[in-house]
């Protein structure tokens, strides 16, 4: 764990705003994920899209799994980084060609998730080995903005639309050794799972080539308190009994594959930043300023997401409703409305847990901003730094 300590050091050393991550979190979630799930084989593909630092991507290509790109940028990365193209899975969404065409150079399977992008592909590159994206119907989230299946999501083929893209895949000798589906993000309850599986399982058997059955990620976190656990354990041994099943009816062994990203990194990750303003309206209204801003973590502004704050310069004060606000030059710049922290000081730290996914990676250059650097607290208390802060 990292303790108020070792904040204090990083910000000495580092400055703030920073974002820290710890190595020993990340290869216990993925340790916990593992031993849930008993069905074999099992492949593991980790969401980079969630956190693409290169140092982070290096433990998980060290821990023998398999890469979830969405971009010919994430597959070039984790090309570079060293994972092999058998262990890259391109699941775009709306590709250009030129896009679908780097990725058959590179060896990356593809995984299509709409008919006209699978009679294109199909068209150029006959006899190729490929994956389809099925909705199944459902979908689940934290926010509108983050369900990936049910009738108002864009991405894959309808689940009833099976059989026409079997039949396109006929018609260019294509083989579907794969199905896939995403229903959503930020999940934490286990039926959810279990219900795409079932629809899933249900469209499965109209192929007959396949290798695997990916079920996506979305495997949720506490943000909140009020939040309970997702109990891995659980989901785990009833996705294994319930595929294993699936695979005696189907009358093959198929390879389980799931995509986690926020499950595996986001506990693991903080924004640590400096309280800057302290400013009270007539009103009563409380004002925390830090020196960061929506533009290093836009998940509050853009999702209304909760992320714990701790004021660790101050862990004895007493209690004070606040808003914990940004240094951009917009209304929405907040990390926490009326939220209750120990009473904050010119010059304290502010610690912005729950960090690790979707935090930097969805970081930006707004107001010409700098973004902040990357520390990585390894085991036995050292501090690297695996991505330098910007400069103007």
């Amino acid at each position: 764990m990292i303790d108020s300590e070792v904040f204090k050091k990083i910000a000495r050393k580092f400055g703030t705003p920073v974002y820290v991550y710890e190595e020993e979190k990340i290869r216990s979630q993925l340790y916990s994920l593992r031993l849930s799930i008993t069905h074999k084989p099992i492949k593991i593909f980790y969401a980079m899209k969630a956190n693409s630092n290169p140092y982070i991507l290096d433990i998980f290509k060290k821990e023998k799994i398999g890469i979830d790109a969405v971009s010919p940028g994430e597959i070039a990365l984790a090309l570079k980084i060293g994972f092999l193209s058998k262990d890259i899975l391109f699941t775009g969404n709306n590709i250009t060609d030129d896009e679908a065409d780097f990725a058959v150079e590179k060896g990356i399977l593809v995984n299509i998730d709409s008919i006209p992008r699978l009679e294109k592909f199909g068209k150029k590159y006959p006899n190729s080995n490929i994956s389809v994206r099925i909705n199944p119907n459902i979908g689940a989230g934290h926010h509108d903005h983050c369900i990936t299946g049910g009738p108002k999501s864009k991405f894959g083929i309808w689940y009833s639309e099976a059989e026409k893209a079997k039949r396109i895949a006929q018609n260019y000798k294509l083989k579907i050794i794969g199905i896939h589906q995403h229903i959503g993000s930020q999940i934490l309850e286990v039926n959810k799972f279990l219900a795409a599986m079932e629809v899933l399982s249900k469209v499965a058997p109209d192929f007959s080539n396949l290798q695997f059955v990916d079920f996506g990620g979305g495997l949720g976190v506490p943000y909140g308190p009020e939040e309970k656990e997702l109990m891995i354990e659980e989901l785990g041994h009833r996705m294994s009994d319930y595929f294993g099943s699936f695979c005696k009816k189907y009358g093959k062994a198929l390879k389980l594959v799931i995509e986690p990203g926020r499950y595996l990194i986001a506990e693991a990750g903080f924004l640590l930043t400096r309280v800057n303003t302290v400013k009270k309206n007539p009103d009563g209204r409380v004002f925390v300023g830090v020196d960061s801003g929506f533009n290093h973590l836009i998940r509050p502004a853009m999702y209304g997401s909760f992320h714990p704050i701790t004021n660790i310069s101050n862990l004895n004060g007493e209690e004070e409703k606040v808003d914990v606000v940004g240094n951009l030059c917009e209304s929405g710049d907040k990390f926490a409305e009326g939220r209750n922290i120990r009473q904050a000081r010119d010059g304290d730290l502010i610690v912005i847990g729950v960090a690790g996914a979707y935090g930097y990676s969805m970081s930006s250059n707004y107001n010409l901003r700098p973004k902040p650097p990357e520390v990585l607290f390894k085991p036995g208390g050292i501090l690297q730094l695996i991505r330098e802060r910007e400069t103007i």
